[in-house]
């Protein structure tokens, strides 16, 4: 006989949820810690991999998350427009790339690197920044030489070279209904887990002490999310491998991203 697939309720995940939080500290259910969070409350939980067995017409999602981490959070990977232009490969990092650091040692002679984690709140120290056209319905990428740091007028003076100092032409964007459906299709309604961690003898604990119910997706706080550098565009290539565009998340704010939140536990 077929065993029948298991499945919660959301006021039965809740109570489950409460009851782990009440658990204190819980050691790391996989070796090595990375991952961990989640795969242990995975396991606490009876599932596999963030998919909450909800009967519910609306798809929902576990994401857990360390409380006070610096570390970015990985919403979707999508380049940018005009898509006639590989503009990472074939743009950037050509016209305003500048020496890998393992240039000629680990990487052949000549590797260039473009590396820029930006976002639309001010302009990164080569000038780099987020810009928000809500008539055009358009993110774009902007530069202002005039913006770059001192410690890049070598550079600068490579770039004048190249390609001279004025605004990107084209500049690379995002149209705003690509980018809601992006974003529509990988933030799911979530159940949002945070928790403590610490470590004895080199083994994780988490104890799993603040939970929110975040509901329909809301592009409007995206954009707002990224006005206030909150949500940053993550730029990583090399001459001999582009790692893709990142759209990529401060700790906590990923409640702006919803329309409804409510707090579960506290």
């Amino acid at each position: 006989m077929k065993k029948k697939p298991f499945t919660y309720t959301k006021p039965a995940l809740i109570e489950k949820l409460k009851e782990i939080a009440a658990m204190g500290f819980i050691p790391n259910a996989r070796r090595g810690n990375a991952g961990g969070i989640g795969n242990t409350l995975e396991d606490l939980l009876g599932i596999k991999e963030n998919n909450l067995p909800i009967p519910n017409a609306a798809e929902w999602e576990l994401k857990t998350q360390r409380l006070n981490s610096t570390s970015l959070t990985t919403l979707f990977h999508i380049e940018p427009s005009p898509r006639a232009i590989r503009f990472v490969p074939q743009v950037l990092l050509p016209k305003y790339g500048w020496a890998h650091q393992e240039d000629g040692k680990k990487y052949p002679k000549g590797e260039m690197s473009f590396r820029q984690t930006i976002h639309g709140q001010s302009r990164s120290d080569r000038g780099f920044m987020v810009i928000i056209d809500r008539k055009e319905r358009k993110i774009l990428i902007s530069f202002d030489a005039e913006s770059a740091d001192i410690r890049h007028k070598k550079w600068l003076e490579s770039v004048k070279k190249r390609v001279g100092l004025g605004e990107l032409n084209p500049q690379p964007y995002w149209g705003f209904d690509d980018l809601k459906h992006k974003a529509g299709t990988k933030l799911l309604n979530t159940f949002y887990v945070q928790a403590e961690v610490k470590t004895k003898r080199k083994k994780e604990y988490y104890h799993y002490t603040k939970v929110m119910m975040l509901q329909k997706f809301s592009f409007e706080g995206f954009l707002k999310a990224l006005e206030e550098g909150k949500i940053l565009v993550d730029f990583d290539a090399r001459t001999g491998h582009n790692h893709g565009t990142k759209f990529r998340m401060r700790q906590d704010c990923l409640p702006m991203l919803y329309e409804k939140s409510i707090v579960v536990i506290q």
